[in-house]
């Protein structure tokens, strides 16, 4: 295998092996199958049936539920016999980390058990170890004794197991000869793949979870590619970016780093972690997956030329390297565009929606840190003065009747673009449509006619079915072209519900992004979708963006939010946050919007909010700060992986993470 997929271009699962978890089969081209993880306290039987239930009712096929110790894994056998005389027969898994034995008591029980192999047998202590090759094998063979039982187990019971490698929990062993790296949370897994294809047992499933979906991504590409030149084979593959949180940045992580493998035909199972509900990651999981049940992404007839050799690296991020035009391209961050075409009459007040707030009184615009750069009018000029750093984008028609040719630029086709005589001498906008049904390679000429115009932004976008590798590989032949012009990425949505279209933009557009392509970002709605949207349409989760939001903040709120999740441009509080099991000390959601509520103005600061010391200073791997239930009613605060106050009440330790923040210089006041 060349890469990492079938083909860039065609669209096409990935083949795996087939795995059997009780009657469900998993890879090997059956449907991508959803999954969910109770909250409930595992011995508290009745309340993890009853929430099972409502998952598996939500469309969930498989459930994970914690078993920490003995005695939550003797539980499972009273959960399962509820279930199943309820008449649920889905599959159950047991999640598993620090406690072999209990792994093998619930091997027994269930149908699948889920380790990690970061501390199912090493121990993290956050050493910095020189291991010799032969004290590092004898480290291995530590671990084939200690996991070799397991296995065993699993293949007399026909148990799946998920080798689950996390990039936060990585092993003191791993980081000391990998680093906090993508290969090392490879070579994590391959460790213990290895034991158990040696003992003849495959009925394995593999993740590689991270917050940091580039982290993610590009450790699935490499696990893949890993597998292929060792085994000539590849395992199942359980997709999910781990702690990605709440509400609408928590959507936009997880279809960011799911969406990018799934558009590449990866994947076999997805679960969406959110620090909700787990009944409502259902339809999370099921808005990303829908995307590729359709006859057009299962097609072969897709008119994208196959690329021999990629001229980049996708499992390196590397920027795309351009020049500078006006405030777009270079090492500038990504600008973001606001739509309002869609509104009659733009005044002052439609400017609030995209982070621009009049103050007459003072005569002065408030611009917050989610504020647009450009907004695109269409046909229409401003009869307003204008904040002096946003400006303004019209059809060369409108364009070339303007005075203020600083504060407004041309978009135009690259055929008009090229057959135009009034031209911006600063910036124009121009358009290509990547790879549509009609188009070749051969008929993107004209693109070596723009290369290079200083005065020229390309912004690419695709009416193709398959449009996000459509859009990729015209990125591949500007580079192979040597075309150095900044692109601004532009993505319409034809779908109805907000989920949905958080979902399609976070994938089309962090796809690209987190492969360092894309200077800027520009989303867009159906003229149908964006009357459906602003009628105050729901989502599946009961969740309303419209209400008290329009069509176009929920947009630039969706641009700006993409770019935290692909780590492309930094504008708000980042918080990690766990989706709670049934080892959760303390109520997550409460905690998180508390938390949430008093730091959310610190731009660029990442908070870890973890309900147990499993997700602690192990899964925040990315995390600035840590909240840590340490102890029912105890919380542990951290600075990066270090400990700063211990078991502190929890209802002061809210005020404690504020004066941490104040002592480590990382707090400004609110405005």
């Amino acid at each position: 295998m060349q890469l990492y997929c079938n083909s860039l271009t065609q669209y096409g699962r990935l083949k795996t092996r087939e795995v059997k978890i009780g009657n469900l089969l998993l890879g090997n081209f059956n449907p991508i199958r959803l999954q969910t993880m109770t909250t409930t306290d595992t011995m508290d039987t009745l309340g993890t049936v009853e929430q099972s239930i409502r998952c598996i009712e939500a469309g969930a096929e498989l459930v994970r539920i914690t078993a920490p110790s003995k005695k939550e894994a003797e539980n499972l056998q009273n959960i399962k016999d509820e279930l199943r005389k309820r008449g649920y027969e889905t599959p159950l898994v047991a999640d598993i980390h620090f406690t072999p034995n209990a792994a093998e008591i619930a091997a027994r029980i269930v149908e699948k058990v889920r380790v990690n192999p970061g501390n199912y047998v090493d121990k993290k202590k956050f050493e910095q170890i020189d291991y010799t090759d032969a004290e590092y094998l004898e480290e291995i063979d530590r671990i084939r004794e200690r996991f070799t039982p397991l296995v065993k187990i699993c293949n007399e019971y026909g148990t799946a197991m998920r080798i689950g490698t996390n990039h936060g929990s990585l092993s003191d062993r791993i980081m000391s000869r990998y680093g906090d790296t993508p290969m090392g949370m490879v070579e994590s897994a391959m460790e213990f793949l290895r034991i158990a294809r040696g003992e003849s047992y495959h009925n394995i499933i593999l993740s590689m979870k991270a917050s940091n979906p580039q982290v993610m991504v590009q450790a699935y590409r490499l696990l893949i590619q890993q597998m292929d030149a060792e085994f000539g084979e590849c395992y199942p593959l359980h997709l999910g970016v781990t702690e990605a949180g709440d509400g609408e940045d928590g959507r936009v992580k997880s279809a960011a780093g799911i969406g990018t493998l799934l558009e590449d035909g990866i994947g076999d199972t997805v679960r969406v972690s959110l620090t909700e509900d787990p009944e409502f990651e259902i339809p999370v999981c099921r808005d990303i997956v829908k995307r590729y049940s359709f006859v057009s992404r299962q097609s072969s007839v897709v008119n994208i030329p196959v690329i021999e050799k990629i001229p980049y690296s996708p499992f390196v991020y590397q920027r795309r390297e351009t020049f500078a035009v006006g405030n777009i391209g270079a090492k500038q961050v990504p600008v973001v565009i606001a739509d309002l075409s869609k509104i009659d009459n733009i005044n002052p007040s439609h400017l609030e929606s995209i982070g621009y707030k009049y103050d007459g009184k003072t005569d002065k615009w408030n611009i917050s840190d989610a504020a647009a750069d450009y907004v695109f009018t269409g046909h229409q000029l401003l009869t307003f003065a204008l904040p002096g750093t946003l400006k303004v984008i019209t059809y060369p028609a409108a364009w070339s009747g303007v005075a203020d040719k600083e504060k407004y630029f041309p978009i135009f086709d690259s055929t008009g673009y090229l057959g135009a005589e009034a031209k911006s001498k600063e910036l124009n906008f121009v358009m290509i449509d990547c790879f549509s049904d009609e188009t070749t390679i051969n008929d993107f000429t004209n693109i070596d006619e723009l290369a290079n115009d200083p005065a020229v932004v390309i912004c690419l976008s695709s009416t193709n079915p398959h449009a996000m590798p459509a859009v990729r590989r015209m990125f591949m032949e500007l580079i192979n072209r040597k075309i150095q012009n900044p692109v601004v990425l532009i993505t319409d949505s034809n779908w109805q519900t907000a989920d949905e279209h958080l979902i399609h933009y976070s994938t089309e557009c962090g796809a690209l992004f987190l492969d360092g392509f894309g200077d800027g970002i520009c989303l867009g709605m159906t003229n149908e979708s964006y009357q459906l949207q602003a009628s105050g349409t729901q989502d599946t989760s009961g969740r309303n963006y419209s209400n008290n939001t329009s069509v176009e903040q929920f947009i630039n709120s969706t641009a700006f939010s993409i770019l935290q999740a692909t780590r492309t441009r930094i504008s708000k509080t980042e918080y990690i946050s766990c989706p709670s099991c049934g080892r959760t000390l303390f109520d997550l959601q409460e905690t998180t919007a508390k938390i949430r509520s008093v730091t959310n103005h610190l731009k660029g600061v990442k908070i870890a909010i973890m309900g147990c010391i499993v997700n602690g200073p192990g899964e925040m791997a990315d995390a600035d700060f840590g909240y840590v239930g340490s102890g029912v009613g105890k919380i542990t605060l951290y600075k990066g992986k270090e400990i700063m106050k211990r078991n502190i009440d929890s209802e002061i330790a809210v005020a404690e993470l504020i004066n941490l923040l104040k002592e480590s210089e990382a707090w400004i006041e609110p405005a």
